[in-house]
């Protein structure tokens, strides 16, 4: 029989740890908070424990984490989005607990518990060796593009994709397709909603609709501009 790891994390309270894994649909295997916290979880085969943080830390600290591979990547986002909306009354997008957007086609989303330990959810059939971005086979603003994809979706960093995407526009708006600065000015709207900048991501869709694109090339940014939409969707409930 192989070795099976066991992810222990910090619990900064033991009570507020149980409601909120007990929420996600995880059973209690054990669970003791005093004199000391040591708890044990399990969902679907997989195990989680927690004990009480040293002296010294506080919380929240976001320093502690685990992957968690998965089957269904979608499926897993969709029943924690509809239990943390049953428990809370909205989606926790923004502080401790939250839980990441997904977008379709997505290999990995990030929850993150009262406490701050983070748990990265990974599609178990990923490629073995992904694509991060930057591939040589793209120029310019497409390479933008892909490099800002890779800092959305992947790491988390909204800011810093914003960042690239504008410093893209700059560089490169003369010599670029409209469509792929329709693309750019689409993930900016998107980005800007995920910062909570409605008036940014009003600024950038008017900016889309300015340009002069084909039929076909704006039904491609309006897949990036409906991405926008639905996590304005997601957010609100």
């Amino acid at each position: 029989m192989a070795d099976s790891p066991v992810p222990v994390l910090w619990s900064g309270d033991g009570e507020q740890t149980l409601d909120f894994y007990k929420t996600l649909g995880y059973t209690v295997v054990s669970a003791q908070t005093r004199p000391y916290v040591y708890i044990a979880l399990d969902r679907e085969g997989c195990p989680l424990h927690f004990t009480g943080m040293p002296d010294g830390l506080t919380s929240p600290f976001e320093g502690a984490g685990c992957l968690m591979i998965v089957s269904d990547l979608a499926a897993r986002h969709r029943d924690f989005t509809e239990r943390l909306r049953a428990r809370y009354g909205k989606i926790p997008a923004k502080g401790y607990p939250r839980i990441t957007r997904f977008r379709p086609g997505q290999s990995r989303f990030t929850l993150v518990d009262p406490t701050g330990n983070w748990l990265l959810f990974i599609q178990r059939d990923q490629p073995e060796e992904p694509e991060y971005g930057g591939s040589a086979d793209l120029e310019n603003l497409a390479r933008v593009l892909d490099n800002a994809r890779i800092l959305r979706d992947f790491k988390n960093d909204d800011k810093a994709a914003a960042r690239v995407l504008e410093v893209g526009l700059r560089r490169f708006a003369l010599e670029s397709e409209p469509v792929e600065r329709g693309r750019a000015l689409a993930m900016l709207a998107e980005l800007a909603i995920a910062m909570d900048d409605p008036e940014g991501a009003a600024k950038y869709r008017a900016q889309v609709r300015e340009l002069d694109l084909s039929a076909a090339d704006r039904d491609l940014v309006a897949e990036e501009l409906q991405a926008g939409v639905d996590l304005e969707g997601w957010s609100s409930q």
